[in-house]
């Protein structure tokens, strides 16, 4: 414990300046948190150590996993927090953890109705966005809400502070599209449809680089920021942009307020209601990183850089908080393959389902044997790798699954493939064996691996892995191809291998929560004033991974339970 935390108590005059509740970090669980605290009536101050609002969010697909709100009826596909309450106890089973379920299930319908109702913020709940595993209580739709458009022209000058996507979610240098305008952008000219479609992306996307560095058309969790940005803004909620969490300051064992270093020097607020911290995460936090972390994972991160453990391993230090390894994993792993770029920056594609899913494509390990379902969700299948001791695999396939899907960076039609090839980022050969030997795994089971898809792929059936037996998986499967539409032959050549590594999308350990956000000491006593939400706190769900969306509905639903404690009213 610092001095900073541990002094005499400090007299008001001490402090730069006083607020209600002081927020640590712009991303979706600070910004709602700072946004409910507001409409709640407090004085609120949101620092963020970056120049950019958005955190991990705005780089994301945005969807947020609410069970039972008002949404999931209006899409056709009612849901009920009970239903839910059964999935959940099937999934994470004897974990832990069940008293924070149960106030996410039960105050998530009533937090997405009241900041839709009362922001800019606005959801459309997807109809058929299944569940990444099946069992009772388990939601073909109505759970995963997907952010609505955002025109960023709304937010003026501040558009610029809403931190981008992923370049290789961007099309045209700054372009962002939605997965239904891929195809039609990709043959424009296959119908008037199509035509139409591309006429109006394009177009609006030249409008906008007239005055814009990129388009100002926000989808997914770029969408999703942008409505919290401005909705802060309309509340005159002050954010204090270039200003990280030095210190925390306690009173009593009462957390008052924060150092916060700004481009003046340190600044010491006091916050009569609370400290909220909301940095994102472990991040690239090397010492939480090798402390948590299997060996098998990837030393990057999916998170920002600036991403680095500071609500973590400040609240630990200076306080003496609980960090939680987060049950079966301490982070959330999505496999990726990267592209080295020629000035030396690398380019990473997440393989979230839409290739891993689709018949003719298999996984091997660096024994040339598959180790897992390809079609389980991202977690699920590192989780494979990481079980399986594998610190990388190859995704194999033939020329007629590149020119059907495509495959990573490659699109559909085969589109970008030789430019991949002499960069290196993926591998090519006229044979199995010669494939085998490119990539350096054994010839003889690759052959035996390849050939075992085959047979099931006639038989439907996946007899080691049961693929394509989910309804997630079939889902994300091709529908054209029977009898199973996650099952293909790897027949036609060249054949070709794409290499992956499991990277971090989110923590899962955290620090350790009461239903409040309260943070916890190690012997479960509350450290008064001081929260935790997003990935700051260990996920709610033990390591699984039950949802498309599970990390930023609970981000949400706990930012509005911290504000509303802090406020007096939860």
């Amino acid at each position: 414990m610092t001095d900073t935390a541990a002094q005499a108590p400090q007299q008001q005059g001490d402090f730069d300046e006083v607020t209600d509740l002081l927020v640590i970090g712009a991303g979706v669980g600070g910004m709602t948190a700072a946004l409910v605290g507001a409409m709640r009536g407090l004085k609120v101050i949101l620092c963020e150590k970056t120049g950019m609002v958005g955190g991990n969010t705005a780089t994301s697909g945005g969807t947020t996993w609410v069970p039972g709100t008002a949404l999931s009826r209006e899409a056709g596909a009612p849901d009920s927090t009970e239903d839910a309450a059964d999935f959940l106890r099937h999934i994470v089973g004897n974990r832990g953890g069940d008293s924070l379920r149960a106030a996410f299930l039960d105050s998530g319908p009533q937090a997405i109705s009241e900041i839709t109702e009362n922001s800019e913020v606005r959801f459309a709940a997807a109809p058929a966005h299944p569940d990444y595993l099946d069992g009772p209580g388990s939601a073909y739709g109505g759970r995963a809400l997907g952010p609505m458009p955002f025109d960023g022209r709304r937010l003026g000058k501040d558009f610029g502070r809403v931190r981008p996507p992923r370049d290789v979610f961007m099309g045209l240098g700054g372009m962002m599209v939605a997965r239904g305008e891929i195809d039609p952008l990709l043959k424009p000219f296959a119908s008037l449809s199509n035509l139409t479609t591309t006429m109006k992306v394009v177009g609006r996307y030249a409008r906008d680089r007239l005055g814009h560095s990129r388009g100002t058309r926000l989808l997914m969790g770029n969408a999703l920021v942008g409505q919290l940005f401005l909705s802060l803004r309309q509340r005159e909620v002050p954010i204090r942009f270039d200003s990280p969490l030095k210190t925390l300051i306690s009173e009593g064992g009462t957390v008052v307020g924060a150092v916060i270093d700004t481009a003046n020097g340190p600044r010491r607020i006091r916050a009569r209601k609370g400290v909220v911290l909301a940095t994102g995460g472990i991040g690239w936090n090397k010492e939480l990183r090798a402390r948590f972390f299997p060996p098998e994972v990837s030393p990057a991160s999916q998170m920002d850089p600036s991403i680095s453990g500071d609500g973590i391993s400040t609240a630990e230090r200076d306080l003496g908080a609980a960090v939680d390894s987060g049950g079966d994993s301490a982070g959330l792993w999505m496999p990726c393959s990267i592209l080295k770029n020629a000035d030396g920056t690398t380019s990473v594609w997440p393989h979230i389902l839409l290739d891993r899913a689709k018949p003719g494509l298999i996984a091997v390990g660096a024994d040339g044997r598959r180790f897992v379902n390809e079609s389980l969700s991202y977690h699920d299948f590192c989780m494979g790798m990481i079980n399986a001791g594998q610190s990388a695999a190859w995704l194999v396939v033939d020329s007629r699954f590149i020119r059907r899907y495509g495959l990573g960076l490659v699109l559909p039609g085969g589109r970008g493939l030789r430019g991949l090839l002499r960069k290196g980022y993926l591998t090519e050969a006229p044979s199995l064996a010669d494939l085998a030997e490119r990539i350096g795994v054994d010839p003889a089971s690759l052959a035996e691996s390849v050939a075992a898809n085959n047979r099931y792929a006639e038989t439907g059936t996946d007899e080691d892995f049961g693929r394509g037996s989910s309804t997630m998986s079939r889902f994300n499967g091709d529908p054209e191809r029977g009898p199973n539409p996650c099952i293909g032959p790897i027949t036609e050549g060249p054949f070709y291998a794409l290499k992956v590594v499991a990277m971090d999308l989110a923590g899962a350990g955290g620090l350790q929560t009461d239903e409040t956000g309260t943070v916890l000491r190690p012997d479960g006593n509350k450290i008064s004033g001081l929260y935790a939400c997003g990935n700051d706190a260990a996920t709610i769900f033990r390591g699984t991974y039950p949802g498309p969306g599970t990390t930023i509905g609970p981000a949400m639903v706990f930012g509005w339970r911290i504000a509303s404690h802090a406020a007096g009213t939860l």
